[in-house]
Formats: C-alpha cells, sequence, structure tokens
C-alpha cells in the first residue's frame, strides 16, 4: 500500500471517530433548539472555516478531538452598556444587526446613545438618537458586529442552562454513544469483510507479513497455504510452526506454501528476536474462514464490543492500580503510528481498529473526569437531585482545572512518542 493511501487511511480514521462523536453533541443540541455556534474538529488554530446556517464549522490544527460550542456555555459576546454609543441596523423596524465599533464606516444605520439594552429575554433596545428616544424590537438572530467579527445574539431560550435537564443530558452524553454505534456498525463491517474461522480447519494460512522482517523480503502472499518448514508438514498446528522457525535465528529455512494448489517453495532467514533470541520471518498464520450470516454479523459485533469494553476496563484498572508507568502510555502520536501500522494489512483490519477507537473514545468521554462529558454528567445529575444548578463559575472552573490537566498529559505523553520515534521503539 502506497504511503500516500496509509497517511489519508490513518487521518480519514480519526477524522471519522472524533466528527461522529461531535454530531452526536450538534444533532441533539440543534433538536432541542439550543444555538450552536461552533463545529470544530481538533484544537488550536483554524487551518479551514466555513459558515453554514448559525454554525460555523473548522478544522483545526491540533488533531486531538473537536468540540461543539453551544450558546451560554461560554462568555461569548461584548457586554453592551447603558450609555455606550452604537449603530444598529434595521429591516421592518427591528434591529438585524449591532455595530459597537467603526460606526462612522457604517451605511444605512441608525446611530445613537444606548439607555437600555436586553439582549436575552425581552429583546429591546431603547436608543438616544439626535436627542429622540426610540425604542425597537431585536430580532433574535440579530447579529453584534465588533472588530470585524459577527456574532449571532443568544436569546435565554437559545442557551444551552435554559433547557431541561434531560434535554443538556441528551446533547452531553449523545457523543459517546453515536461512538458506541459507529463502534458496532464497523465490528459489523470487519465480520462481514473477515468472516469468521472455519469450525473445523484443514490447513494453515499466511494471514499478515509484516513489513521489514524476512518474509516481507519473499514473493509470500497472504492467503497462501502454509505446507511445511524444512519438509516437516503444518496441517493445522499453528505452534509447530513457530517452533521450527524459533529453533532457527539466522540459520537459512525452506518454506513451502501452497498457492492455487501449485507447490512454491522459499529460503528464509529468520532473525533474532533481540529480547528471547529466537527466530522470526514476520508472519502471522490464520485458518480459512467462512462467510458470517447477517443475523450473526450483529451477535458477534455485539460479543466484540462487550469483550473489548472488559480489556479497556481493565486497561485503566491497571492505570490507577499504578500497573503502568507515563512511559507505557501513548499519545496521539503513538496512536497514529500504530493506526498507519495497521492501515498497512489493509482496510479489513482497519476496520476493526478503527471500532476500537471508537469504542475507546466513547467510554473514556464518559469517565468521571472534569471537562470530558462524563463530569458534565454528573453536574448535572447532582442539579436533577438538587433542584437547581451548580453554580457556573464553581463548574467552569472544575472543567478548566480538569482541561488544563489532560493537556498537560497530552503533552507528557506526545513528548514521550516523539522520543520513541526518535530512538525508533516501537
Amino acid at each position: 500500500m502506497h504511503m500516500i493511501q496509509i497517511v489519508f487511511l490513518t487521518v480519514m480514521v480519526f477524522f471519522v471517530i472524533v466528527t461522529i462523536h461531535e454530531w452526536g453533541h450538534f444533532y441533539f443540541a440543534k433538536r432541542a433548539g439550543i444555538l450552536v455556534r461552533e463545529f470544530a474538529i481538533g484544537f488550536g488554530p483554524k487551518l479551514f472555516s466555513i459558515k453554514r446556517g448559525e454554525t460555523r464549522y473548522t478544522l483545526r490544527l491540533v488533531p486531538a478531538g473537536g468540540f461543539v460550542r453551544m450558546a451560554g456555555e461560554d462568555p461569548e459576546l461584548v457586554e453592551i452598556q447603558p450609555g455606550q454609543t452604537i449603530a444598529v441596523r434595521l429591516v421592518d423596524n427591528r434591529v438585524t444587526r449591532l455595530f459597537l465599533d467603526r460606526l462612522d464606516e457604517r451605511s444605512n444605520v441608525v446611530r445613537g446613545e444606548v439607555e437600555s439594552i436586553d439582549i436575552e429575554k425581552a429583546l429591546k433596545l431603547v436608543l438616544v438618537s439626535d436627542g429622540v428616544v426610540e425604542t425597537y424590537d431585536i430580532e433574535p438572530k440579530a447579529l453584534m458586529v465588533s472588530k470585524n467579527k459577527e456574532t449571532q445574539i443568544a436569546p435565554i431560550d437559545r442557551q444551552f442552562g435554559s433547557k431541561t435537564v434531560g434535554q443538556r443530558a441528551l446533547a452531553i452524553v449523545a457523543g459517546p454513544v453515536m461512538n458506541f454505534v459507529l463502534a458496532f456498525a464497523l465490528f459489523a463491517a470487519y465480520y462481514q469483510m473477515a468472516g469468521v474461522p472455519m469450525d473445523h480447519p484443514d490447513r494453515l494460512l499466511i494471514g499478515n507479513i509484516s513489513e521489514g522482517m524476512p518474509a516481507s523480503k519473499t514473493d509470500l502472499h497472504v492467503g497462501d497455504v502454509i505446507d511445511s518448514i524444512n519438509g516437516v508438514k503444518i496441517g493445522t498446528d499453528y505452534e509447530k510452526m513457530i517452533g521450527l522457525i524459533s529453533k532457527s535465528p539466522n540459520v537459512p529455512i525452506t518454506f513451502n506454501v501452497l498457492r492455487d494448489g501449485k507447490p512454491i517453495s522459499f529460503k528464509i532467514t529468520p532473525r533474532p528476536d533481540p529480547t528471547t533470541g529466537e527466530g522470526k520471518v514476520g508472519i502471522s498464520a490464520a485458518y480459512p474462514t467462512r462467510p458470517v450470516g447477517f443475523g450473526e454479523t450483529f451477535t458477534l459485533a455485539g460479543k466484540a464490543m462487550k469483550a473489548m469494553t472488559i480489556s479497556i476496563f481493565d486497561g485503566f484498572k491497571k492505570l490507577i492500580m499504578g500497573q503502568f508507568k507515563l512511559d507505557d502510555l501513548g499519545g496521539p502520536v503513538r496512536t497514529a503510528q500504530v493506526t498507519s501500522q495497521i492501515a498497512e494489512q489493509g482496510i479489513t483490519e482497519l476496520t476493526s481498529w478503527a471500532a476500537l477507537l471508537s469504542l475507546y473514545l466513547g467510554i473514556f468521554n464518559l469517565l468521571p473526569i472534569p471537562a470530558l462529558d462524563g463530569s458534565r454528567l454528573i453536574f448535572l445529575g447532582l442539579e436533577a437531585v438538587r433542584g437547581r444548578p451548580i453554580d457556573p463559575n464553581r463548574e467552569s472552573m472544575v472543567h478548566f482545572i480538569g482541561f488544563a490537566m489532560l493537556m498537560l498529559l497530552m503533552l507528557a505523553v506526545t513528548y514521550n512518542d516523539i522520543l520513541r520515534l526518535v530512538r525508533g521503539e516501537h
């Protein structure tokens, strides 16, 4: 597979997984009537930006996630104070634009001093213009213009905090849920492509050939039937194959396969494993597979979801118990490296890996860690129990600290990833 294809597939895996997560937040926020200001993939400086309807869609520099920015979650508008001079543009005597600067350059506007303004509830502006006091209705989708930036106002009923606990919880949990849906669909697609091992296999096949290993320098093909090694018939005995190769480091072996029923012989010199000294040629074996039925596909996908979920939580448990060191953790660079290696194995294996990544992202986001979806759901749960929300300033501070800590951890593991690349480790 060409390097350009591998890079493209690696980028697409991350793009699809993050996009489906953020789309879950976006869709259910819009259904609740919340104004979504931005749908972003990545963090940091903008690489691409386009506005459609009320939402700006952006692609940002750091591909380590994404976000959906909803009205009312963060300070987002410059506050207009009584006594401030502004200019407004009117359509049918309703304010559609409020200009806060460069007033002399604005055309077709009414300029005056603000006596009072309410852009959240009453949507009213009282303006003193040329000594005359005028009261205007403000369009619910009016734009506030300052420093060449247009920002749509958000009446209280379009803000995140104005919605019911259920509506807000649904908008938050929808992100991880969409990752679970995607993971299930990808596992199902994997089984449709790969099938499952036959119940009573009669042969052993070459399942994968590792790039850079001795086998990759021959004309061996994935799917070749492994017939014999040094004249010893392999049949379906995977352990026998491994044993014969392991006992021959730096010693050429005769590797016989069947391709389309025709015998082909190769001379391969196993490479010693740096740790054990055992011979390795860089192949993995696989048993013949059979197609998977429609109903069986869903059963297998469900079982894969369950098995991988247990495995992920076992990893979290080991991390909490201190059985992992920081050097054992991988960040975006390591994940991209592994993804590119799996992409080399073909679209089937990449589909399974993408399913695992999507499942992991969904589970990780539901953890009760500040700044993640799980933490926000806990705050909503407390609000439901107490009958009133937690102080927004305190909640924002908790999420800010959590986000800062996550970014520090991300920097640390990324630094480790880069060191591994420099040292040539995998």
